[in-house]
């Protein structure tokens, strides 16, 4: 039994998690939300990006310094507070209230760190996605 978990283990690949970085993009560009992409090449030193069928990026990989972590953010509910004991200023005893003052609060979880960003710029008409380069085997 412990040497099929073994074997298991060695056959298992581990994932590794990139930022695709489009900063360094024109801000005339408009990439529309939930637009189709294509992202080829994450082999080579310069993968490409297609985006809607129409925008063609050319990436590079950049490594990053220290530890880079990525992390998920999501509203959490507000906060009810219970109206418990006789009070003056407690006219419906037993009811819920939310704090006006109260702000939204986000939650915050780790998802992955990451030791590569590729940063993506427009591929020019001068280049062509067969000038890319491979990546050295060692």
């Amino acid at each position: 039994m412990m040497e099929n978990q073994s074997l298991c283990d060695d056959n298992m690949e581990e994932a590794e998690y990139i930022l695709l970085d489009l900063d360094d993009l024109p801000c005339e560009i408009y990439i529309p939300p939930n637009a189709p992409y294509v992202l080829s090449g994450l082999d080579t030193l310069n993968p490409i990006l297609t985006i809607d069928g129409k925008i063609k990026l050319i990436g590079q990989y950049d490594e990053t310094i220290g530890t880079c972590l990525v992390f998920y953010e999501s509203d959490t509910p507000p906060v009810v507070h219970e109206e418990a004991g006789p009070s003056e200023a407690n006219l419906c005893p037993g009811r819920r209230t939310l704090d006006p003052k109260q702000t939204k609060s986000k939650q915050v979880k780790p998802v992955t760190q990451l030791q590569n960003i590729l940063k993506f710029r427009l591929l020019e008409n001068n280049e062509t996605e067969d000038a890319r380069e491979k990546p050295k085997e060692d």
